[in-house]
């Protein structure tokens, strides 16, 4: 008799995934989503080499490619060296947005910041990075 409930238990375990149609369905990518609904003219910028003591401003533009409005919610520059702004109301589908980044180039040598962007589209932000050489 305990043979049986135990036999019998491991089949409703065994076919429950049936039973609840848990299959396996078609990937859609959380990453995919995301990157069809915000299209970056560049992630990354190299700018080159600037002066020092003389803040630089670099601007990463996009398009919203998705069907609904987009708010950006939040931009978090890596460092204090680094101000960011960017486009405060919502962006229309097809429309472009920007987010700018001024970096105060206090000191020489070579440099690589990043700003991460959080959407109302995705809460997972988006790193966008830019590089040079301060003179």
């Amino acid at each position: 008799m305990k043979k049986l409930k135990i036999t019998a238990l491991l089949a409703v375990l065994a076919f429950s995934p049936f039973y609840a149609n848990v299959f396996p369905v078609e990937s859609t990518s959380i990453v995919k989503t995301i990157a069809d609904a915000i299209k970056w003219k560049s992630e990354s910028i190299d700018v080159g080499t600037i002066p020092q003591g003389k803040p630089k401003l670099i601007r990463f533009e996009f398009t919203n490619t998705s069907s609904k409005p987009i708010v950006i919610e939040n931009v978090a520059p890596s460092c204090g060296c680094t101000t960011a702004d960017y486009t405060k109301t919502p962006i229309l589908p097809g429309k472009k947005g920007f987010v700018e980044a001024s970096y105060n180039a206090a000191s020489k040598g070579a440099f690589m910041k990043t700003v991460s962007v959080t959407t109302s589209d995705s809460k997972a932000p988006k790193t966008l990075s830019f590089k040079g050489v301060v003179s």
